[in-house]
């Protein structure tokens, strides 16, 4: 196994040991706790050689994914600890340490290296199915991690009543914002083009319009205002702006058997404004 060595190295650095729990504990309150479990939880800290901090991950996928979105903020949290400069490399675990908890005892002069089968630990079932779902050259291509979240009560109620493609409208919206159920984060504003939202779709520019300007998709899902810029030769229109709705409101027909009236105002009040077909 490559990168295992000890402090004496290194002295003016801390002991690597604490700086991972440091970097870990860190993450942990950064991160939501699904993320954590799946990408941080399994990584292992191989010791620290030459000012070179070495991870390991539990394959290529994961390896690539943290050191693509995490490298950098685990290179900061062990730089915080450090009196010098250091790096961080991440390698792939040696296969007979995959499946187990496995943690470096950093003494003066050497290092020692134990195990523990981790076949009986809480969660362990739930994430060898997450490494399994999101560690492997076809999940690279999907990025599960990238999902979108859609009720069942959308496919079940909404989509008879607003059709196929204003339904392929709306999640092509939602597939260009960001929406954090568990942390509440959202980016739901953006800028964009009729002729993307349409190729997002799957639809033409014209059916976009139609959508867009559909009573039920402007009080319940989308709104939408056009971008336009000065120009020498007066003004001219540059995309739209998009205000999207990420959760699934109840249907008109379900408020009013629940008594349940939704938010009449969801949206900024920038988006109140009508826009006419002439002017997209």
């Amino acid at each position: 196994m490559e990168g295992v060595v000890n402090t004496a190295e290194s002295k003016s650095i801390s002991s690597p040991e604490h700086m991972w729990e440091n970097v870990t504990a860190q993450l942990r309150m950064e991160m939501s706790r699904a993320l954590y479990e799946t990408w941080v939880q399994p990584l292992r800290p191989l010791g620290l050689r030459n000012n070179v901090f070495v991870i390991g991950a539990y394959n290529d996928y994961a390896r690539d994914w943290v050191e693509s979105r995490l490298g950098s903020r685990i290179l900061h949290l062990i730089e915080g600890s450090c009196n010098e400069p250091v790096k961080v490399k991440f390698i792939v675990l040696d296969e007979k340490l995959r499946d187990k908890k496995t943690t470096i005892k950093f003494s003066e002069g050497k290092t020692e290296e134990t195990s523990e089968n981790n076949n009986d630990q809480t969660g362990s079932k739930r994430k060898t199915m997450l490494q399994r779902a999101y560690g492997t050259a076809r999940a690279r291509l999907i990025q599960p991690e990238r999902g979108m979240f859609i009720t069942n009560y959308y496919f079940k109620k909404w989509l008879p009543i607003l059709g196929h493609s204003a339904s392929a409208v709306i999640l092509a919206a939602r597939s260009m914002c960001y929406w954090n159920p568990m942390t509440g984060e959202i980016r739901n504003v953006i800028e964009t083009e009729m002729s993307e939202l349409a190729e997002r779709a799957a639809v033409s520019v014209r059916t976009v319009k139609t959508v867009l300007n559909n009573d039920l998709v402007k009080k319940y899902f989308v709104r939408y205002l056009v971008r336009r810029v000065m120009t020498p030769n007066g003004v001219r229109t540059a995309g739209i702006s998009l205000q999207v709705r990420m959760d699934d409101p109840l249907t008109p027909e379900d408020q009013e058997a629940s008594g349940l009236t939704e938010e009449q105002y969801w949206y900024l009040p920038e988006f109140e404004g009508e826009e006419k077909d002439d002017e997209v």
